[in-house]
């Protein structure tokens, strides 16, 4: 596959997971955040099953597989879109999808702590950058620290949950394709979710008794197209290309939640969300390594011989 191709790929996931933030907003205003969710991740995570049915890519995990995909589920579906769902019932499409860019940041310093990875200067000056752009998007307007929106704090934990799954499924992709484990993931956390739903919003089977035709279109479209599509793409755009070169498309996704928000929810966008995305950005390229990855590949480009 042409490498143009892959990057059309990345560019239209990029424009799903930035509008599904948007997506999600309508949803948990129109049905009660949990157990909405519960039944959105079981859709996509049949949707993958489906999908790889058909290609014959399903099988059984063994013992070690199942340990690290239970676990790598806990964080990366069930805290992390329990999280997403109940923050955004609190915080606005335009926050929401901006902190959530933090997502490659966040995995580039638990890779630190937990992989050993190195931690060199230019991570260390996007570390500082992406923080500060956060920081700016969280306190404006709220007074300080104190009036933090508890909506955005939730955000953030969601993002921290779901860079904490990618260290554990880091381990296991060696053995196992990322496509069935993300299938697995989203059916057992589904699952999960909707077990913490049957405590938590005891009316929420019935809050979901909605005849509105557009609101079901948003709900699959969510589903299958941003999350159980969206994340298929996505992983196997990382074989293909590597990771650096995939995680440079993440920064688009708070752009595009960002004109999902305008467009299709009326929020502004204020000179605040702009410089803070913009700090969000420059810190994501380099408190990755996504851009001293891409400084090596092109170094090694022009070292290399002129073939006669």
């Amino acid at each position: 596959m042409k490498k143009q191709r892959i990057y059309f790929i990345l560019f239209f996931v990029m424009i799903a997971w930035g509008f599904n933030v948007t997506a999600t907003k309508v949803l948990v205003e129109n049905f009660m955040p949990v157990t909405m969710t519960a039944l959105r991740i079981f859709v996509s995570g049949m949707s993958v099953f489906f999908i790889l049915f058909i290609m014959k890519k399903v099988r059984l995990l063994t013992k070690k597989e199942f340990i690290y995909v239970f676990f790598g589920g806990l964080f990366n579906v069930v805290a992390h879109q329990y999280y997403l769902s109940t923050g955004l019932t609190q915080t606005t499409a335009t926050n929401g999808g901006l902190i959530l860019g933090l997502g490659p940041l966040l995995t580039a310093i638990l890779s630190v702590i937990f992989l050993g990875s190195v931690l060199t200067s230019v991570r260390v000056a996007g570390i500082v950058m992406g923080i500060a752009g956060v920081s700016i998007i969280v306190f404006q307007g709220s007074g300080g620290i104190d009036g933090v929106s508890v909506g955005d704090v939730y955000i953030f934990i969601s993002i921290l949950a779901q860079a904490a799954s990618f260290i554990l499924i880091k381990k296991v992709s060696e053995t196992l394709d990322p496509r069935l484990m993300t299938g697995y993931m989203l059916i057992m956390g589904a699952v999960i979710l909707f077990f913490i739903s049957l405590f938590k919003e005891p009316e929420g089977i019935a809050s979901m008794a909605n005849d509105s035709v557009g609101l079901w279109v948003v709900f699959f479209a969510s589903a299958i197209i941003a999350t159980a599509i969206g994340h298929m793409l996505y992983n196997g755009a990382i074989g293909k290309v590597g990771a650096a070169e995939a995680s440079m498309f993440l920064n688009l996704n708070p752009f595009f939640a960002l004109v999902g928000a305008a467009i299709f929810l009326g929020e502004n966008i204020e000179v605040v969300h702009i410089l803070g995305f913009i700090l969000i950005l420059f810190g994501v390229v380099l408190g990755s390594g996504a851009f001293e990855e891409i400084y090596r590949k092109v170094k090694r480009k022009q070292n290399m011989p002129i073939a006669k």
